[in-house]
């Protein structure tokens, strides 16, 4: 064997065995770590296909997007409601003022009252109730954007400015 490559190396052939085995070790435990994370996933696929097969995961599939359809379309019907909602209030009475006073001094007390009610456009009405002796008058003023074309008496007037929040609400 004097005619060997071995011989003509250079260095001991004892190294290149030597690297091999070592290199050899390390690839075994490269398989070894892939062989446990492949039982680990596994057993993750196994848990999650427990009792189903192609078929049974394809109708939960199918659920599943049937549950997004049906979501899909209560939602539009909720946002639907809430934009009639913010419709109905705008037009619902959401501003009041109210004053109380003696119409006719010395006679009775503070049961004559005016009463503004406005909606989202301060458009509404004030209501005038003066009540006397001979028994209790009612007067309603239409407003339209916060103006009327008939005069205001001044109870009326502190009444639309407290709707209009112009003038703070008495306690």
């Amino acid at each position: 064997m004097e005619g060997s490559i071995l011989n003509n190396l250079g260095f001991d052939p004892i190294y290149i065995l030597i690297a091999q085995a070592i290199l050899t070790v390390i690839l075994l435990i490269i398989v070894i770590v892939c062989i446990f994370k492949i039982r680990k996933l596994y057993r993750r696929y196994d848990i999650f296909m427990r009792g189903k097969d192609a078929e049974t995961l394809e109708d939960l599939i199918m659920k599943q997007l049937d549950d997004i359809t049906e979501l899909r379309s209560q939602d539009r019907a909720n946002k639907d409601s809430i934009r009639i909602a913010n419709k109905n209030s705008r037009a619902a009475f959401q501003k009041f003022g109210m004053v109380k006073y003696n119409a006719f001094k010395g006679m009775g007390g503070n049961l004559s009252f005016a009463l503004a009610m406005l909606d989202y456009t301060n458009s509404g009405f004030v209501i005038n109730s003066v009540h006397s002796r001979e028994g209790c008058f009612l007067y309603l003023k239409e407003i339209d954007r916060g103006e009327t074309e008939v005069a205001l008496g001044s109870e009326e007037k502190e009444a639309l400015e407290q709707a209009l929040g112009y003038k703070e609400k008495p306690l």
